[in-house]
């Protein structure tokens, strides 16, 4: 296996996959430092109960993310992959993508607008949840998927570094009391937006592609094209946020900001574990015979990554002042999660999908996310902050384990 592994790095594809790799883990390094530089003054700050608040906002509107997508970070990466050679069939997908968000953008807004309203307690902080759809707008117009596509990771990572410092610098500048909780989201919510903004304008001027509406008919293929991966990437996204969401409403904001704080050292092992995805896919996609040893190597660092946060875990609690009795416990149940994330990754969406098996991942997403919604309530009312780690890391675990088991009774159909 040294020696596959060896080979592969010497070569063109070899060098072209470092490269992104290191373009990527650059801004994963900063997308995980610069929070975890400013949570704990923002924590000491405003309080784990307003910081709450602010997380509450953020989950209603991740609910609309994975909506306002559509799975086109992959469909949309995997055509680009295919088709980068040509001006014209670039230009054709960026205006099927631009055209269909854009309707799916309006949408979403309207509907948040709406929940925000008809909420008594989300419209006491109404003006917090429409600073966040900025966040929406910003991360449904930058094109990281045409980025991923043609390989050039570079354009994802500068933009992102600089507008995650510029926020990060406002964050220690201008919020010195609980009352300036607002600016939190705020700062981070613009800076999406530009890096949005950012991101469009190369499309246009770097790389000449040309942006047209495409019409109803045309979004309605698209959408119905689509919709197996979208199914598959936005279940998911129920589990993950109602755990967050019903602990909100269940609980406490203070619940909520803990339970959000310590999922955000699990996030650092999920970063580094769909970094690595995302610069193999495009590459897999046109060389499906090196899954084996993508596979050998995910498996040994899904491991290591699930194991970092136990072992550090009291230097974690020091660094963000989590006195809690609980923390460990919670930490542990959650951190279980980065295996399973990573066996959903390599069976997932880098085999499956690959292979054009859309309706295997979808079903088995679809399933075990049903399982999450079904068991979070009662969970989550008997087990608190308990109850929403155990969820999360269960509908992983059905989400990995099911998709690794497809995987030993398919594969020999497909590699064949």
């Amino acid at each position: 296996m040294i020696r596959k592994i060896s080979d592969k790095v010497r070569s063109a594809d070899g060098k072209r996959i470092i490269g992104n790799f290191l373009s990527l883990s650059v801004l994963n390094i900063f997308s995980l430092l610069l929070p975890l530089l400013t949570l704990p003054y923002v924590l000491r700050t405003i309080g784990f109960e307003l910081y709450g608040v602010t997380i509450m906002a953020m989950t209603l509107i991740n609910y609309f993310t994975a909506i306002t997508d559509f799975s086109f970070k992959i469909t949309a990466t995997r055509d680009v992959s295919i088709n980068r050679a040509s001006i014209n069939k670039l230009s054709l997908i960026y205006s099927k993508v631009a055209s269909t968000q854009a309707l799916l953008l309006v949408l979403s807004i309207t509907i948040i607008t709406l929940i925000v309203y008809l909420n008594p307690g989300f419209r006491i902080n109404y003006h917090i949840f429409f600073i966040a759809i900025l966040f929406l707008v910003g991360y449904t117009i930058f094109p990281d998927w045409f980025f991923l596509g043609m390989e050039r990771m570079k354009y994802i990572t500068i933009l992102n570094v600089i507008i995650k410092t510029l926020s990060a610098v406002l964050i220690f500048i201008f919020i010195k009391e609980k009352n300036d909780y607002w600016l939190y989201p705020l700062f981070q919510s613009v800076g999406f937006l530009v890096c949005g903004l950012v991101g469009q304008f190369i499309l246009i001027y770097n790389f000449k592609l040309r942006l047209r509406w495409i019409g109803l008919k045309k979004i309605r293929i698209t959408l119905h094209d689509n919709y197996p991966i979208f199914i598959n990437q936005f279940f998911p996204s129920l589990y993950n946020n109602t755990s967050t969401f019903l602990l909100g409403l269940m609980t406490s904001n203070f619940s909520v900001g803990l339970y959000d704080s310590l999922r955000k050292i699990i996030d650092i092992g999920i970063m580094g574990i769909n970094t690595f995805s995302k610069v193999f896919f495009p590459f897999l996609s046109r060389k499906t015979d090196s899954f084996g040893v993508y596979r050998n190597l995910m498996m040994v660092i899904g491991v290591i990554f699930s194991i970092l946060p136990i072992v550090f875990s009291n230097f974690v609690f020091l660094y963000l002042n989590i006195k809690s009795n609980d923390s460990f416990y919670i930490l542990s149940i959650l951190s279980l999660g980065v295996l399973f994330i990573t066996l959903y990754d390599i069976f997932g969406v880098n085999y499956f999908i690959i292979h054009n098996k859309d309706k295997v991942v979808m079903n088995n997403t679809i399933i075990s996310s049903l399982i999450g919604l079904v068991l979070a309530f009662p969970l989550i009312k008997f087990f608190g902050i308990y109850g929403a780690a155990i969820n999360l890391t269960f509908c992983r675990a059905l989400m990995g384990i099911g998709l690794f088991r497809k995987y030993l009774i398919n594969r020999t159909y497909l590699d064949g």
